[in-house]
């Protein structure tokens, strides 16, 4: 084997070629180090010599055994879900490991060892966070574990942007196989601290009072607090239009007959003609009422006191939980937090982190035997955690049928009974989506269109499946409010403009498509993006007011403002006086990466008579947080959408292109733009990985190490994000980490809020804590933030990655992580790449195969459902 990194590549047989990714490692001989590498085991092994020289090493004849996987008492290095559940770094104490044992004993009645059921709506975030690691001897499985495998933990990254999660957790064990009937949709993912890391429970919010050192309001602090008012102000509205059940009282009216619809659906049967059906808004006013002014920028929540956490540092100390857990606790539950939890001690479900077994702890310890399984406090508090379980992984709400399995499963003996008793409390909120089309009548006289059209409306009701949906208040009023927002653009959207002057060169039809219609979608790869900046400068040209905001300005849309600076006021144009953005047209890149919240919020902001684009490539990983709402938009076809025909260049272009299709190609590199180096442990993924980054790359091609991005799917493991980064360093930056684990120069992620992970190099560290670097900009994480929104950065997750590109990427795949790859999960670390993609390969066969046949995960949502009837219901009124 060659080892000048000029000589030409050689001819790779048929299968096995270096510019092939797709092709099955089938040879029999290992791969090892080429003769005259033999005394020099640090130089560039045979695998990384292949990026020089084009050479492929021959391929391992078996990868990793399955006790192989990972290290040996943690989770495998496929998963990026080692980490704790979402805010169980600040809760010491409460180690998935030992639920139930030392200060929270095991749960009353059946939520005992093992009684943990996954929730059930496999459709996570791909990597999005899903919940804590069980023990090794499984004694409570993860209620959100998939009937798979594990897969990533993403949602902040999880997909996604996630913070470091805390070391001492690597060893809780590997993640107990679920039961695939109890499971059928359950994702995979676990949660990571990083994309709680601006909610309740984080390491900051641990320390007593809750109270956070840092001067001035952060941007994060600003966006979520904006979010939060937009909230409130979308709850205020929805209240004006439907009265509140009664706290208690029977059920009855609408309430009492979607019930019994979901027992009809359940049992097989019609449901009743009695149940109610949403009907579908009235068509919007041309001009409807602006909101009521919000200012730019909010101030962040207040803290809770010092006597409230004081109060429930008392209350955990007496029930023998964790005192660590006051700060977070009186936080979630708000003012007379100590009060509420002595009255109801399951609410400690609402603190991130905490599961079931140790909230039944708490409970018996406070209650004595009053703490049974059939409490219906209990029920009210299993309910609204498995449905924040699930919004973890994406979903915004879930079937009635599977929430009453899961209770059942949790020992919760009258599980229907439960559901009704907290819908009638108003702790969830119960829908119901017709599915399928409505019957087509053809066409009829002008005298005879009413009475047909009425008669086919009840037509449809009585033969229109449907399913039951519960969910929790906040998404079902996102989504509700995207829904109402994405019409009203359409609605008041003025007369079609003539920018055909303007509609030349690779954007021309989509200036054409703006130009008439308030709202577009725009769908294409990475080369598809100039397409959108062509709007931006017709736009300008034209004289309107655009603006482009993405989810990671960078690369071809470093002029653009971020999602969250735009929403928190601190990029972007101001807003008028109604607190709507002071904007002709927003420009939405990475569109897929909006969770629900955020799109309302935006949607919102958007003034009457502004254009929208969502702009994105359908093929990537999803959301980090709830929702799927560009893929909605599109199912719900209530808007024109225009598909980029602009394909993406060479063979990483061709490459990725086909894996968006299900196909893993053979393509030519002749310039090695794609190498695969095959390897047969986790150990040698690492080693590789290292000499690819250091030497062989730079060395090839004159891309220097700190413009090569490692992404590999999990972060534990033994060659997760945390084992590579680690190794990264010692090699790039070595240092003792003497603050918190980091030096000056290390390169890091910062997380400022769930599903945004924004790279930065360490500048320094005093008392006010972490200074950062990050594009320019100088960065401040206090100290009790660092350890759950600041990771090494050398090495990412796919769902971290996504947004950004890098002139070279290796990809790492060891053995244990082939039950964490999909379609698009390969689609997105692939697609990182704009001149040189490394492939180190120890999965065999199943890369091609989740190509092939693992679509991604489905998520429930009703954002169709509610675009769709908001559709229909303007083109009735025209």
């Amino acid at each position: 084997m060659s080892t000048d990194p000029e000589a030409p590549a050689p001819t790779a047989p048929q299968g096995a070629t270096p510019e092939s990714p797709a092709t099955p490692t089938d040879a029999t001989a290992p791969a090892g180090p080429a003769p005259d590498e033999a005394a020099a085991p640090d130089g560039p092994s045979a695998g990384t010599e292949a990026v020089e020289s084009g050479a492929v090493p021959d391929s391992p004849a078996d990868g990793l055994a399955p006790g192989e996987a990972g290290a040996p008492d943690g989770p495998s290095a496929g998963t990026e879900a080692d980490g704790p559940a979402p805010g169980e770094a600040g809760a010491p104490g409460l180690p998935a490991d030992r639920a139930g044992e030392g200060a929270v004993s095991g749960g009353a009645g059946g939520g005992g060892t093992g009684a943990e059921p996954p929730v059930s709506g496999r459709g996570g975030a791909g990597e999005s966070p899903a919940g804590p690691t069980p023990a090794a001897d499984g004694s409570e499985p993860d209620p959100t574990a998939t009937a798979e495998a594990p897969t990533e933990d993403a949602p902040a990254d999880p997909e996604a942007a996630d913070a470091e999660a805390d070391p001492a957790r690597d060893d809780a064990g590997t993640q107990a196989q679920a039961d695939a009937e109890a499971d059928p949709e359950a994702a995979d993912a676990e949660v990571d601290p990083a994309r709680d890391g601006a909610e309740p429970g984080g390491q900051g919010d641990a320390a007593p009072g809750g109270a956070e050192a840092a001067a001035g309001v952060s941007e994060a602090q600003a966006e979520l607090a904006a979010q939060k008012i937009e909230r409130e102000r979308i709850a205020r509205r929805k209240a004006e239009r439907e009265g509140p059940v009664d706290a208690g009282a029977k059920l009855s009216g609408r309430a009492a007959d979607l019930l019994a619809a979901v027992r009809a659906v359940e049992g097989g049967a019609q449901p009743p003609s009695t149940v109610f059906f949403d009907e579908a808004p009235a068509p919007r006013r041309a001009a409807p009422a602006p909101p009521a002014p919000r200012p730019a920028a909010v101030p962040a929540p207040a803290a809770p006191t010092a006597e409230d956490t004081g109060a429930v540092r008392a209350l955990l100390a007496r029930g023998g939980a964790p005192e660590a857990l006051a700060g977070p606790a009186a936080e979630a539950l708000g003012e007379g937090a100590a009060q509420r939890l002595a009255e109801d001690p399951w609410l400690l479900l609402s603190v991130a982190g905490v599961r079931p077994t140790q909230a039944d702890g708490f409970a018996q310890a406070l209650l004595g035997p009053q703490a049974g399984p059939a409490d219906p406090r209990r029920g009210a508090a299993l309910l609204g955690w498995l449905l924040a379980q699930a919004a973890l992984k994406g979903h915004t709400a879930l079937e009635a049928p599977v929430l009453e399995k899961a209770l059942a499963q949790y020992g919760v003996p009258a599980p229907a009974e439960a559901l009704e008793a907290a819908i009638g409390e108003g702790a969830v909120l119960l829908f119901h989506e017709p599915l399928g089309e409505p019957a087509q009548n053809g066409h009829a006289d002008e005298a005879d269109q009413t009475d047909q059209a009425d008669a086919a409306d009840e037509a449809d009701e009585a033969e229109r499946p449907v399913r039951i949906l519960v969910g929790l208040e906040e998404y079902a009023l996102a989504e509700e409010s995207l829904a109402d927002g994405l019409a009203r653009l359409s609605a008041t959207f003025g007369p079609p403009a003539d920018w055909s002057r303007a509609a030349a060169g690779p954007g021309a039809e989509l200036i054409r498509a703006v130009a008439g219609h308030g709202l577009v979608v725009h769908t294409g790869g990475e080369a598809a993006r100039a397409e959108p900046l062509a709007l931006l400068a017709a736009a300008r040209e034209l004289g309107r007011r655009a603006v482009l905001a993405a989810h990671s300005p960078a690369g071809d849309a470093r002029d653009a403002v971020g999602v969250a600076g735009l929403l928190a006021g601190t990029q972007g144009p101001g807003r008028d006086a109604d607190g709507r953005f002071e904007l002709d047209l927003l420009i939405v890149l990475d569109a897929p990466q909006l969770d629900v919240e955020t799109a309302a919020a935006l949607v919102e902001s958007v003034p009457d008579g502004a254009r929208l684009v969502l702009s994105g490539d359908p093929g990537v990983l999803g959301s980090a947080g709830p929702g799927r709402v560009f893929a909605d938009v599109l199912a719900a076809a209530a808007c024109p959408r225009i598909v980029s025909r602009t394909p993406d260049p060479g063979p990483l272009g061709e490459l990725v292109s086909g894996v968006g299709i299900g196909e893993l190609n053979q393509v030519d590199a002749p310039g090695k733009e794609i190498v695969i180096v095959p390897v047969r442990d986790a150990g040698e993924a690492v080693h590789r990985t290292v000499q690819l980054v250091c030497e062989s790359v730079p060395r090839a091609f004159g891309i220097q190490a700190q413009d090569v991005q490692v992404i590999t799917p999990g972060h534990g493991g033994s060659a997760g994000t945390r084992a590579l980064n680690a190794a990264l360093k010692e090699r790039l930056n070595p240092g003792p980490g003497r603050f918190g684990g980091f030096d000056p120069g290390d390169r890091v992620v910062h997380v400022p809020s769930p599903g945004r992970a924004l790279p930065a190099r360490v500048v320094t560290a005093d008392a006010q804590g972490l200074h950062l670097d990050a594009a320019g900009e100088r960065v401040v994480v206090p100290r009790e933030r660092v350890e759950s929104r600041v990771r090494h950065g050398w090495a990412l997750t796919a769902h971290q990655a996504v947004g950004a590109r890098w002139p070279a990427v290796v990809v790492v795949l060891p053995g244990d992580a082939a039950e964490a790859l999909s379609r698009d999960w390969v689609y997105t670390a692939f697609g990182r790449a704009e001149r040189h993609l490394s492939v180190v390969h120890g999965v065999d066969q199943a890369l091609p195969r989740a190509v092939a046949e693992v679509p991604p995960k489905p998520r429930t949502t009703r954002l169709t459902g509610l675009l769709r009837a908001l559709t229909a219901a303007q083109e009735q009124s025209v």
